[in-house]
């Protein structure tokens, strides 16, 4: 872990930046990845100038928290311990995060939910190095994950709608709803698309930006005066998500007609390259 030098939030922040997406060899990078999506440009899509300088500097400031982590890596697989379980641990932190949320504890429920995403950092990272990367593993794990996100939204939901001197409830409930199909959404249509052959990473709110900005927000500011600041983070991320499935869509249908430049179109693979098996869904 990041040494906790002051001053503290700045170092929490990069900390949790860093780790809510599962490591890879080499890392991804996560925060922000805009058109080219996690992990190293394809290479039937090599990306812009612009994008590589971007995913060095994103990688740059992974590899601090990557050599952290990495004995307790080594100590996971000693230990025996499989993916999957990580991966239920991890989603069990999402779910008391949906329960803290729920009860009205805004800042452990943001807590939780960074947490949650450490945790996810790991279960590739194990399945990988320790050469127990397994196609159920990859739809254990995509499953859970999508688990995870509607239940996160609906524990706000829950609060918006029961705790008091909440402004604008009503509206306030709908969009939770909004947020929950739209991130699901965002997560089918990639799926769809890589099952068509097209890789499809882009979009301005994947799950580690919807992760970093309610779990930090939750945990710096709680839920504000009437809960504003809550709803404004889940309109925020409930918005983002419609335009990453309308990028997505764009992106789809231009790389299905062939029309965008340096298209990554592949042929439909029936059994997918065990490097994407434990995090297809990660990013997503």
């Amino acid at each position: 872990m990041i040494q906790r030098t002051p001053p503290f939030a700045f170092h929490f922040s990069l900390f949790t930046l860093l780790a809510v997406f599962p490591g890879q060899n080499p890392p991804p990078p996560l925060f922000f990845r805009g058109v080219f999506g996690p992990g190293s440009a394809p290479l039937d899509h090599p990306g812009t100038t612009e994008e590589r300088d971007h995913l060095k500097l994103l990688d740059a400031l992974e590899r601090p928290f990557y050599a952290a982590v990495r004995p307790l890596v080594d100590w996971l697989i000693r230990s025996g311990i499989k993916p999957n379980t990580i991966t239920t641990f991890g989603t069990g932190l999402v779910l008391l995060s949906a329960l803290a949320y729920g009860v009205g504890a805004i800042r452990v429920g943001g807590l939780l939910l960074l947490l949650s995403g450490v945790v996810d950092t790991l279960d590739g990272q194990v399945a990988r190095d320790g050469a127990m990367v397994t196609k159920f593993g990859a739809f254990y794990d995509s499953t859970l994950d999508r688990i995870g996100d509607g239940a996160t939204f609906i524990g706000i939901g829950a609060f918006l709608l029961t705790a008091p001197e909440v402004g604008f409830r009503d509206q306030a409930v709908v969009t939770c709803m909004v947020a929950i199909l739209a991130s699901l959404l965002v997560s089918y249509a990639r799926a769809r698309a890589e099952g068509l052959g097209i890789e499809c990473k882009v979009g301005i709110a994947q799950r580690a930006e919807r992760i970093v900005l309610l779990g930090g927000a939750s945990l710096l500011v709680g839920p504000g005066p009437h809960a504003f600041v809550l709803e404004a983070i889940v309109a925020l991320l409930a918005v983002a998500s419609i335009i990453t499935v309308v990028q997505r869509f764009v992106y789809v249908h231009q790389h299905a007609e062939g029309r965008a430049p340096g298209v990554a179109v592949r042929a439909a693979d029936p059994a997918p390259k065990a490097r994407a098996l434990d995090t297809i869904a990660k990013g997503s």
